[in-house]
C-alpha cells in the first residue's frame, strides 16, 4: 500500500475541516453529527477518526486554524516600523475581512463558538487564547506608540485593546445577522475616534482621513 505523504494528510485534514465548517454553519454544533461531516466531506467514518477523535476536536481545530490566520495579521501589523501605521493596518485588515462572502461560514461558526465557550471549558480556553493573542498585539503597538510620543500617555493599552476588539466583534455579529452595515462610514468614524482618544498631534499625519 503506498504511503500517504504529509501533504496528502494535510489535504485530507483540511477537507474534513471545510466540510465540518459548512455543516456547523448550516446546522450548528449540536445539530451536526460526525456522520453529517462524513457525508459532507466524502471521507469514511474511519478516516475521520484518524484525524479527529471527537466532534469537539474538530471544533477546536477550526478555532485554532482561525487563530493562526489572526496571528499572521497581528504579526504583519507589528512588523510596521511606525506603531500608528501598524495599528491602522491591523484595523484595516480586519475590517476588510468583514464583508467577504467567502468568510460567512467562518463568521457564523465563530459566533456559535462564543456561545459554546460559555459551557465547554476546552472551547473556552481556545477562544480566550486566540483573543489574548490579538489583544497582546494591539497592546504592544499602543505601548510602542506611547514610547515614541505618538499615542497619548494617559491611555490604558489593555482597555483600549479590549474596546477595539469589542467593536470588531459587534460588527461581526451585526454583519452575520445580515444587517446593512456601511463599513466605509464605520471605518471613518473609527479613525475619527482614534484621533480624538488615542493619537497625539505628532501622529496625526500618519492617519489617512
Amino acid at each position: 500500500m503506498p504511503k500517504i505523504t504529509d501533504a496528502q494528510k494535510e489535504t485530507r485534514r483540511q477537507q474534513i475541516l471545510d466540510a465540518a465548517l459548512r455543516c456547523f454553519s448550516r446546522d450548528g454544533f449540536h445539530g451536526t453529527t460526525t456522520a453529517d461531516i462524513v457525508r459532507e466531506s466524502g471521507v469514511s467514518q474511519g478516516t475521520l477518526y484518524l484525524y479527529f477523535a471527537t466532534k469537539e476536536d474538530i471544533v477546536v481545530a477550526l478555532a485554532d486554524d482561525r487563530h493562526q490566520g489572526e496571528a499572521f495579521l497581528s504579526a504583519l501589523a507589528q512588523s510596521e516600523p511606525d506603531p500608528v501605521q501598524g495599528l491602522m493596518l491591523m484595523i484595516e485588515l480586519y475590517g476588510k475581512s468583514l464583508p467577504d462572502p467567502r468568510r460567512l461560514d467562518q463568521r457564523r461558526v465563530g459566533i456559535q463558538g462564543w456561545a459554546e465557550a460559555l459551557r465547554n471549558p476546552r472551547i473556552h480556553a481556545s477562544a480566550v487564547e486566540g483573543l489574548s493573542s490579538v489583544r497582546e498585539a494591539i497592546v504592544g503597538l499602543i505601548e510602542k506608540g506611547q514610547q515614541t510620543s505618538q499615542i497619548r500617555p494617559d491611555v490604558d493599552p489593555d482597555a483600549m485593546a479590549r474596546i477595539l476588539i469589542a467593536v470588531f466583534q459587534g460588527l461581526v455579529l451585526q454583519i452575520t445577522w445580515g444587517e446593512p452595515v456601511d463599513l466605509a462610514a464605520t471605518g471613518q468614524v473609527m479613525r475619527n475616534m482614534l484621533r480624538g482618544a488615542l493619537f497625539t498631534d505628532a501622529s496625526q499625519e500618519g492617519v489617512r482621513p
